[in-house]
């Protein structure tokens, strides 16, 4: 079994944490905040009706949006109150209880692979971090041939920009584009931020 996420090393401390979570981002959505940036960025880079797998899916925002947008999403947390809210508040796409880690999706009856995979909202800084590279090796597993995973997270929350490069690189993930941001902006050696869209090697 994989080391239990810093997420999940969270939640056990605060039990009301997910609940914080759920609600935070429900009274943005009330206030008509932009919520959908990296939905956008991933909507743009995949066909139409295309395969999405959002990783680290949280309640549901991003790949909601690329729901509404026309896609066939599946949606995986490690947390089930979080899928719970996504299942609420984002009907259409399958929302599934998982381990980022042991990820397997053909394994629960889906074994089609997927047009791109979206990690956003930090989740690569909230895993274990012996498992990080394990997670990016199943994001590429699950990629189809021509597929592209698009990761985004701050820096100085524990996992350095060039770790994340040299795990992306052990398991056969290269750059495709780096950014800054989630509206295009360019990667440079000052960023704070990084949003990496990786293709198979």
């Amino acid at each position: 079994m994989a080391e239990q996420s810093i997420w999940m090393q969270k939640v056990a401390a605060d039990p009301d944490h997910s609940t914080w979570f759920i609600e935070r981002f429900r009274s943005m959505a009330r206030a008509g905040d932009d919520l959908a940036g990296e939905a956008r960025l991933v909507d743009s880079m995949v066909p139409r009706h295309a395969r999405i797998l959002d990783a680290g899916c949280g309640s549901g925002r991003v790949g909601g949006a690329l729901a509404e947008a026309g896609h066939d999403v599946v949606g995986v947390d490690v947390d089930p109150a979080l899928i719970e809210a996504a299942e609420q508040d984002h009907p259409g796409p399958r929302w599934l209880v998982g381990d980022l880690a042991e990820l397997n999706l053909p394994s629960r009856g889906i074994p089609t692979p997927f047009d791109a995979v979206v990690c956003a909202g930090n989740v690569m800084t909230f895993l274990a971090p012996s498992t990080r590279r394990e997670v990016l090796r199943r994001f590429r597993a699950h990629l189809a041939p021509d597929g592209r995973a698009a990761i985004g997270f701050g820096g100085g929350r524990g996992y350095e920009f060039g770790e994340f490069f040299a795990d992306a690189a052990a398991v056969a993930l290269e750059p495709d584009l780096l950014l800054s941001t989630w509206d295009l902006r360019p990667f440079t050696t000052d960023s704070t931020f990084l949003v990496a869209l990786l293709r198979p090697a």
